[in-house]
């Protein structure tokens, strides 16, 4: 017997995996939107899942339930259920010929699932009103409303596409300049506006930068600084150089990478949160860049010493690239280390516990970026054993990443594995010529397709 996912994937004539993902990603985006969860719209299935769930073999995952709920109008729960060879029959009838002895099958949880949706898109549209409504001043609703939706998208930012949630991105901070420009903030709230405002201007750095537009993104984080003085939030500064540090670092410039980095460390002495490990670390992969091992040692020290004083602080609660956990300190210790050009089997090793930090994806400090680089070292630390299948096995994982997550970072994390299989002596074998191809195929696609 067939499921009623198949019998309706055949009435649909959806049958061809390509007809079928069209359905399926239009759904996703849809719902998506109905659901205000932009991590929805990047839900896809590969060519082999479709073929599983069509024969009965595999069960969809959380997201993808969503999604087919929303393409069929059905629950899982019935899509997944088993249809007799003559239910089948009635089932793929024209809907006009139903009479009430052979329904089809009904199911409150898909009343539930439609309310719930439409529940979401009116609560978005209450809360337009209200802040329209509190017009004569900046109201406790407005606030509370930017904040929310401020920790909601930094939580996301590290685990989604950026398709996903630029345009909600780009709208928060457009209505923060604007209440900040309208003078109807009390002064009070003038400090939480503008740390609002810095904070989303520091998102957006990111994004530009993960679009491969250092310049916008150095815009946008010197527009960020000067919120973050302004609403005198001294962690945010620090925080803003480091961010700086960041983009200096993967637009090539080592030298500034480690100046921005070492005046953050300067402006956030007193800061107790996070931002002082991540500081710290990111001056050590500078150096590992200038092949300054001193350095590296002396900050990546100075990181571990940071770590054991860390207090949790408003920055690190938002989470996302705001708070620098353990699993990516790992990460950028071994890259500070791989950076110098040499390796052995307890780099290896301290490569292999780095990409297991980013094993389980329900962590919520996961993050899809880290987690490539930490693969993309791995197989540098490997290639430096002359590990071939290793490196390969290592970073076969990042190459595999849809369009819409290869920006700028993860682009030049395994451009550096196609630069070391340039030398040495795996440089002839036939497998590095192919790894290289490989990687070479990646990197010249555009960085970050953006949903249309």
């Amino acid at each position: 017997m067939a499921t009623l996912l198949r019998v309706l994937t055949d009435q649909e004539g959806w049958n061809n995996y390509a007809t079928f993902r069209r359905h399926f990603r239009k759904a996703a985006k849809e719902l998506a939107a109905e659901l205000l969860e932009p991590s929805l719209a990047s839900v896809d299935c590969s060519e082999s899942t479709y073929e599983r769930w069509y024969d009965g073999r595999a069960r969809p995952q959380t997201d993808a339930r969503q999604v087919l709920e929303h393409q069929f109008q059905r629950p899982i729960t019935e899509l997944l259920s088993e249809v007799s060879d003559s239910d089948r029959h009635t089932r793929q009838q024209p809907e006009s010929v139903s009479t009430p002895d052979t329904p089809l099958r009904a199911d409150p949880a898909a009343d539930l699932h439609m309310m719930g949706r439409q529940a979401a898109m009116a609560a978005r549209r209450a809360m337009e009103f209200a802040m329209g409504a509190e017009n004569n001043q900046i109201g406790p609703e407005t606030l509370a409303f930017l904040q929310d939706e401020v920790g909601r998208l930094a939580g996301l930012y590290t685990r989604v596409p950026l398709g996903t949630i630029l345009d909600d991105l780009t709208d928060l901070q457009d209505r923060t300049f604007r209440l900040l420009e309208s003078g109807r903030a009390k002064p009070a709230q003038h400090r939480d506006l503008y740390l609002l405002a810095a904070v989303l201007s520091s998102m957006l750095a990111k994004a530009s930068h993960d679009l491969r537009d250092p310049r916008s993104a150095m815009m946008q984080a010197r527009t960020a600084a000067v919120c973050a003085e302004q609403a005198d939030h001294t962690a945010m500064s620090a925080w803003v150089l480091g961010l700086q540090s960041l983009i200096s670092y993967w637009a090539n410039r080592p030298d500034d990478a480690l100046h921005y980095a070492r005046k953050g460390s300067v402006v956030g002495a007193d800061v107790f949160g996070s931002v002082g490990v991540w500081l710290a670390s990111l001056e050590a992969r500078a150096a590992g860049v200038l092949g300054d091992a001193a350095t590296v040692d002396t900050a990546t020290h100075r990181a571990t010493a940071l770590r054991e004083r860390t207090t949790h602080d408003d920055l690190d609660a938002l989470g996302g690239n705001f708070v620098f956990p353990t699993i990516r300190q790992d990460y950028y210790t071994v890259e500070a280390r791989v950076l110098l050009g040499q390796g052995d089997a307890e780099l290896a090793r301290s490569a292999e516990d780095a990409v297991r930090g980013f094993a389980n994806h329900d962590d919520p400090n996961w993050a899809f970026g880290d987690e490539a680089g930490a693969q993309s070292n791995l197989a540098l630390a490997r290639l430096y054993l002359g590990d071939l299948d290793g490196a390969a096995e290592a970073v076969h994982p990042v190459l595999d990443l849809p369009a819409a997550q290869r920006n700028a970072p993860i682009i030049s994390s395994v451009e550096r594995v196609r630069v070391s299989l340039t030398r040495g002596p795996v440089r002839d074998a036939v497998a590095a010529r192919e790894l290289r191809e490989e990687i070479t195929a990646f990197a010249s696609r555009p960085a970050l397709a953006l949903p249309r």
